[in-house]
């Protein structure tokens, strides 16, 4: 059998110790060891110096990234703080910190809780968990568009976009509602087929804003590959997949995929390929049809950065910076900016700081094909 591939023996000892779906579930520290990860010492973890840091943001507790190319040319790298209820614009070059936008409310232009983000062209999606929806908003002037969702979102987080015709996209979010008085209780399996919700979006060809229809949920619902606790997800829409990340290392923390229509292949990274908390996720799109996933591993001191095969999901590599830890957060910018020729990597730093990674370094020391950044 396919080593990707879960097998019956691995499955019935893990439903064994996960006892319950409605068990409490504890979200263990970043702390954890690399060592947990299997392919640590056969494969080591190599170091890639970030090429910037930025200035800490205390109190803000930043999320997820994406990004701008601005008209002059320059690069826009915007994060949500969720901590704030706001969002914070960064030279995508430098770090320099550009803007602020946004302040808690439900308004047009106010967020809850913010915590996914994309960027469609001139088209910024925000998912408010706390609002439970996704507001739109034009750049880059952040003029508020419209919202989404609030009629069936009921605690969402990541979103993932894909453009099926000029101007109209499909949306995904994941919902990671929870029970219990501390919301750490992971629902009764026949409600995990609601873990990933898709929407149709569309401009409004009468006053420009958006409009949008609930296309349905989905998510496996057994116990041994049921989503149990859902954030970070990315898709690769000229295979037809979507990798969402599984958080709870009570059962497996790992990223499994499913097809764009929302069916689980049965296909997911092997066991205990995380150290800690499968988080952020992103593909590196290349020529050919080539490329790379990237995902990160929470681990502290430093957060670990593992690259997988874009169509084989085979392992391919990992590294590690110099400072960045406990990552959430991530985005993958393969076009050319003014510093980064090659294309960027962005991650969140410890809920305070953005870093930045340059991927013809990152190809150098992994030794990966170069039809990524030429």
């Amino acid at each position: 059998m396919n080593s990707r591939l879960t097998t019956a023996a691995t499955l019935l000892a893990l439903l064994a110790l996960a006892a319950c779906s409605t068990a409490p579930v504890t979200r263990e520290s970043s702390g954890s060891s690399r060592n947990a990860m299997p392919m640590a010492g056969t494969h080591p973890t190599l170091n890639i110096p970030e090429t910037f840091v930025s200035d800490v943001l205390e109190g803000e507790e930043l999320d997820s990234l994406a990004t701008w190319p601005t008209p002059d040319g320059g690069t826009w790298l915007i994060a949500t703080a969720k901590a704030s209820h706001r969002l914070h614009v960064f030279d995508g070059d430098t770090g320099a910190p550009l803007r602020v936008y946004g302040a808690k409310g439900d308004g047009p232009g106010e967020f809850k809780r913010p915590n996914g983000i994309a960027v469609m062209g001139d088209l910024l999606f925000v998912v408010e968990r706390d609002n439970h929806r996704v507001q739109v908003l034009a750049l880059p002037d952040f003029t508020p568009l419209g919202t989404f969702g609030a009629d069936v979102l009921r605690s969402p987080y990541g979103i993932w976009l894909h453009e099926t015709l000029p101007g109209e996209y499909d949306a995904y979010v994941t919902d990671s509602f929870m029970y219990g008085d501390k919301y750490d209780q992971v629902p009764a399996w026949d409600e995990l087929d609601e873990r990933v919700k898709r929407f149709h979006v569309a401009r409004s060809p009468d006053d420009g804003g958006v409009v949008a229809q609930y296309q349905g949920a989905f998510g496996d619902t057994s116990p041994e590959a049921a989503l149990r606790m859902v954030e970070s997800l990315a898709g690769d829409a000229a295979n037809g997949r979507l990798m969402v990340a599984d958080e709870d290392r009570r059962h497996v923390s790992t990223l499994r995929e499913y097809t764009l229509d929302g069916r689980y292949t049965g296909t997911s990274l092997p066991d205990a390929t995380f150290g800690a908390e499968a988080e952020g996720v992103a593909l590196w799109n290349c020529r050919d049809g080539e490329g790379y996933w990237v995902a990160v591993d929470q681990l502290a001191p430093l957060t670990v950065f593992l690259l997988f095969d874009r169509n084989t999901l085979d392992y391919v590599g990992s590294f590690e910076g110099d400072t960045t830890s406990y990552t959430d957060g991530i985005t993958l910018h393969a076009a050319p900016t003014r510093a980064f020729t090659g294309g960027v990597l962005y991650a969140v730093h410890d809920d305070k700081a953005i870093t930045a990674f340059d991927l013809r370094e990152v190809t150098r020391v992994l030794s990966l094909e170069h039809n990524c950044t030429d």
